[in-house]
Order: structure tokens, then C-alpha cells, then sequence
């Protein structure tokens, strides 16, 4: 006897529950289909083809659309499951690391070099109060003469030949440095006319010390031209005479980095007397440093 069918038997869904395979530790899990219709169903006549031709249609699609992406992005590192490598993110981080770094030691130069400069200036300003002492001793005159000569055109005046020792000390009130000395010309004058000249040699003197310098002035035939006239009609036993004359110092207070100088400038007024050839000796308000 058969059984009339009704039209929810006709229309209702038939559903399948699909167990995983044994590739199931290899792959993914497969989720369980639903379906909502007998269309769907694999029992239907149509779902066969169906779902072969959408199935095909979806991974061509895919693989149409990754094969236009790699080709676009270019070959490049595969890993095991065939998937691109990208180095994006390892290249930033090289990018940035770099530029950091430079930075740190940009920044940690300028700090040291801040410090040695710091400490270069405060050297400095230390030596500034050593400033050495020059003082003038005595003068003593070898020779003084005046006579009749011409100057170097030819011209007829009164000539003066000079020739002098001069002594000076020198004293270097450092603590921790020592300095090298040396001058400009030291020059005799009377009047506005220098009558005889000499240098002071360069030396070298240590920390907390006194040294006795010779400087050596000498004149000869030096032309006076109106000058020679006042000299001659002047007293004989006393001729007004001026001493001008710069020292200069300078110590390595760290090697060549930091240098302290200083100068004297040395002024003294004072008579010779022909007639008498001893030293002349100079107080203290005889001559002027400045």
C-alpha cells in the first residue's frame, strides 16, 4: 500500500552531516555544509554539476587574481606553504634604527665636546691673574758720541753713535704653567728719534722663577737733524733719554689647546751723563708697566 506524500515532504530540506577525512591533521578543518534547499542537496540531479561549475569558477577566479598580484608585485622569497615573504617591515626597521643611532653619537660627540671646551675656559680664566713681571734694573752706556756726518742722502747734520747694555727682570708668578718671553725692538730715544735699538732673545722660563735678562741697544752714526743742534747746545753732563719697549709671554697651559698671553708695555724716563760711564740704576717710579 503506498502512502500519498504530502507537500511538506515534497518541499522540506534533506540535510547532510560530512565527517572529516584522515587529511584532517594535515589540513584545515572542513566545516559541515548547509543546506537550504533540494537544489543544493547531492542527491538532487543538478547539484552535481552546480556546484563542480561554481567550484571551479570560484578557484579559477582566485587563482586568476593571486597569479595578477604576484605578477605585479614580482617574484620574491616563497616560505614552505608557497606563501610570498615580504621585508617591508625588517627594511623600515633598519631604516629607522640607523638614523637613531647616528643621532645618539651625533649627540654624544657635541656633549664631549662641550665638556672639553668647558674645561678649557675655566683653564683660562685660571692663568688670566698670572701675568708676569718685568722690571727695568740698570742701564749702562758703553759709548755716547756726537759729531758731524751726513745722512744717507748725503745730507750734512749731526750724527750720534750710542751703544748700551740694558738689564731686566723677569718674573713668572705661575703656579702651573711655564711661559715663553720674547719683545718687540727695545728702543732708545731722544726726542722723537730713536738713537739705538735691540732685541730682547726669546726663552723659555719655568713655573714660579726669576731671570735676569741683557738686552743689547746700539746706534751708529744716527742721523739728528735739527735735533742734534738742541743735543749740542744742551748741558754736557745730563742728556734726557726714554726707554719704550712691549714684552710679550705666552704659556701652554694644556699643551697647544689653551694658551695664556700676556704683554708689558714698558715706559722709563732717565738722563744720561756722558761724563760718567756707570750703570744707572732705575727705582721703582722711574719706569711705568703697563
Amino acid at each position: 500500500m503506498m502512502l500519498a506524500k504530502s507537500d511538506s515532504d515534497e518541499t522540506s530540506p534533506i540535510y547532510y552531516v560530512q565527517s572529516p577525512t584522515r587529511d584532517s591533521n594535515d589540513r584545515s578543518t572542513q566545516a559541515t555544509p548547509v543546506f537550504h534547499s533540494p537544489m543544493e542537496s547531492p542527491s538532487h540531479p543538478f547539484y552535481g554539476r552546480h556546484s563542480r561549475a561554481s567550484s571551479s569558477s570560484r578557484v579559477s577566479g582566485s587563482l586568476t587574481s593571486s597569479s595578477t598580484t604576484t605578477g605585479r608585485k614580482g617574484r620574491g622569497k616563497r616560505n614552505d606553504k608557497r606563501w610570498p615573504e615580504c621585508n617591508v617591515i625588517e627594511e623600515e626597521g633598519e631604516y629607522i634604527e640607523l638614523p637613531r643611532r647616528f643621532y645618539q653619537f651625533f649627540i654624544g660627540v657635541l656633549g664631549l665636546l662641550a665638556i672639553i671646551c668647558l674645561f678649557c675656559i675655566i683653564i683660562w680664566g685660571s692663568s688670566r691673574p698670572y701675568k708676569p713681571e718685568v722690571t727695568v734694573k740698570s742701564l749702562t752706556v758703553h759709548n755716547f758720541y756726537l759729531g758731524q756726518g751726513s745722512d744717507f742722502t748725503g745730507v750734512p747734520t749731526k750724527v750720534l753713535t750710542t751703544n748700551c747694555s740694558l738689564k731686566i727682570k723677569v718674573y713668572n708668578p705661575a703656579t702651573f704653567f711655564g711661559i715663553h718671553v720674547s719683545s718687540v725692538p727695545v728702543n732708545l730715544m731722544y726726542l722723537e728719534i730713536v738713537v739705538a735699538t735691540g732685541q730682547l732673545k726669546k726663552y723659555y722660563q719655568s713655573r714660579k722663577s726669576h731671570c735676569n735678562v741683557d738686552v743689547n741697544l746700539g746706534g751708529v752714526k744716527i742721523p739728528l737733524y735739527g735735533a742734534g743742534a738742541s743735543l749740542e747746545v744742551s748741558d754736557n753732563d745730563r742728556v734726557p733719554m726714554t726707554l719704550v719697549f712691549d714684552v710679550w709671554s705666552h704659556g701652554n697651559v694644556v699643551g697647544k689647546l689653551v694658551k695664556s698671553r700676556h704683554t708689558r708695555h714698558v715706559f722709563c724716563a732717565f738722563a744720561i751723563d756722558r761724563d760718567n760711564s756707570k750703570p744707572i740704576k732705575f727705582k721703582k717710579d722711574s719706569c711705568t708697566y703697563g
